[in-house]
């Protein structure tokens, strides 16, 4: 069969077949047990199973664990730009679908393996896109999608000044990919003079800067997670712990709070949702402060209670499965103190950004949290990343958000 096509081929693994017939798009290089032709790191390769079947075709990384990474199992795609240029629609379609006009401003238009675009992110912050590009097949053919995609974007009225590099990241050295950051060459046009927009998201306004912000500049998954805090918010007087540029904060203010004390230990990030609470005119209802989360927490125990609305969002406890189980424990005890914090019917909101750190596993955590406060939780909402950052069934890595509303009882 393979030698009907036009690409080398790689065979794997009865156990790697039947996961790619699950919707898995990744080949580990431990699963393959034979390969024809020759192929370009980057370039396209096949994938059969054991009697030589199809299975899908990806791009080939030479110096990763994982070896290909899919991106169609229809044999009869053709990889052109036509077939590209649908891809990227297709992607775009969907948020228009998903998603309000208004809430276009701000989201995420590809997300990787979702997206079948296998190790890129694209970010759009108003008139600015945002690109990390994590897998040598696509940083091998960035030069041809991301003026594909700008072509749609602004044929579809959407302003775009520029795009941006965020290729500051370790993963990429697996793909044998240097790390850096730079403005992303559109012909003939001239580099945008500033890496500074402003976006809405909820009503809210924030200052995003593509150059030196997280990650690709700012966090949009929590978008609906922040609208649900501001529903619950209203006269109510609110802790956001590990606020960073003070996106749940605001959007708390925004819902009516009665006050907002917003704390990072970080003290640019502190400096950033202080300018951000000015942006917005709420500056008599936000403070912000400088603190170490773990340390405050149990200094606020000694206090009398004053909030009855307490918002964790931490970072990633974890990125491996090595260390879940000491994850788990700094999960456990933010949510252990916070619950000893709250007044009997308080509202607590929670999340975990880490896949790693699975729903059973936060979930049980958050009951022994609980156990060991004295309380029990009501649960309000259960909740996840917010739909541009679509969860592919069978791919458990896009799967990662978990965010929960509590009232403690």
């Amino acid at each position: 069969m393979n030698q009907q096509r036009p690409y080398p081929s790689a065979t794997v693994t009865s156990k790697a077949a039947a996961a790619i017939r699950r919707g898995h798009p990744w080949v580990y290089d431990t699963e393959i047990v034979h390969r024809e032709g020759t192929a370009e790191n980057g370039g396209l390769i096949d994938v059969l199973g054991q009697k030589g079947q199809y299975l899908g075709t990806g791009f080939l990384s030479e110096h990763s664990k994982i070896r290909v990474r899919l991106i169609s199992r229809n044999a009869n795609d053709r990889f052109d730009d036509a077939f590209w240029d649908r891809k990227l629609r297709w992607a775009w379609d969907y948020r228009k679908s998903v998603m309000d006009a208004a809430d276009l401003d701000c989201c995420r238009i590809v997300f990787g393996e979702a997206d079948a675009f296998p190790g890129l992110t694209v970010d759009k912050f108003h008139d600015l896109l945002s690109i990390q590009v994590l897998s040598c097949g696509m940083e091998a053919i960035k030069g041809r999608l991301i003026p594909m995609l700008v072509d749609i974007l602004r044929a579809d009225g959407q302003t775009i000044r520029g795009v941006y590099e965020r290729n500051d990241v370790a993963l990429r050295e697996k793909e044998g990919l240097p790390q850096y950051k730079a403005w992303f060459p559109l012909a003939g046009e001239p580099v945008p003079e500033s890496p500074l927009t402003e976006i809405t998201e909820n009503g809210v306004k924030y200052l995003v800067d593509v150059e030196n912000g997280q990650k690709t500049g700012f966090f949009l998954d929590q978008k609906y997670n922040r609208r649900a805090v501001a529903r619950l918010a209203r006269g109510k007087t609110v802790l956001d712990c590990f606020t960073h540029t003070g996106s749940f904060a605001l959007n708390a203010a925004m819902g009516g709070a009665e006050h907002v004390t917003a704390v990072d230990v970080s003290e640019a990030a502190v400096e950033m949702a202080r300018a951000n609470a000015a942006r917005n005119g709420l500056e008599g209802t936000v403070d912000c402060i400088a603190a170490n989360v773990f340390d405050l927490l149990p200094q606020l125990e000694k206090e009398p209670k004053k909030y009855d609305f307490i918002i964790l969002d931490p970072p990633a406890f974890t990125k491996s499965r090595k260390t879940v189980v000491n994850a788990l424990a700094g999960y456990k005890e933010i949510n252990y103190r916070a619950m000893r914090l709250l007044p009997r019917g308080g509202y607590l909101a929670t999340c975990s950004c880490s896949h790693f750190a699975t729903e059973e596993k936060f979930m049980a955590m958050l009951q022994d949290a609980a156990k060991d406060a004295g309380v029990q939780l009501r649960q309000i909402e259960a909740r996840q990343q917010s739909c541009d950052h679509p969860i592919l069934w069978g791919v458990e890595e896009t799967n990662y958000l978990k965010f929960y509303l509590f009232q403690v009882v």
